[in-house]
């Protein structure tokens, strides 16, 4: 029963609905290694991959993880089921060059130059 305690069965749902795991994770892993980990086994096949785990972001309990927080401060009362496998969303953010590209072009499309002679 302690290994319940000290560690959590966790998939992670995609946006498609196609899951990652279930894995074993220690209650004192980080968020941001749960990301490693989903960014080592991201399938090959999918379009959206990240890059990094700042391309991620994990969603548990109808809340966003922050990186630096642990499985176990995470977790949710509602969302844990003893023995059970706890599913987590898993968003891809846009990659930052292309938000960067559509704020530099939109300005200089609606622009007007007036010349006055």
């Amino acid at each position: 029963m302690s290994g319940v305690q000290d560690s959590l069965e966790i998939k992670f749902r995609l946006i498609d609905g196609s899951d990652i795991g279930p894995k074993s994770f220690p209650v004192a892993a980080s968020v941001a290694s749960l990301k490693e980990s989903i960014l080592s086994q991201w399938p090959k096949e999918k379009n959206n991959a990240p890059r990094t785990v700042k391309d991620l972001k994990i969603i548990s309990g109808g809340k966003i993880l922050e990186n630096n927080k642990t499985v176990g401060e995470c977790r949710s009362p509602l969302c844990d089921v003893p023995g059970g496998v706890t599913t987590m969303h898993v968003v891809v953010s846009q990659p930052p060059q292309q938000k960067e590209m559509k704020v530099k072009s939109d300005p200089k499309q609606q622009k007007c130059v007036c010349v006055i002679l």
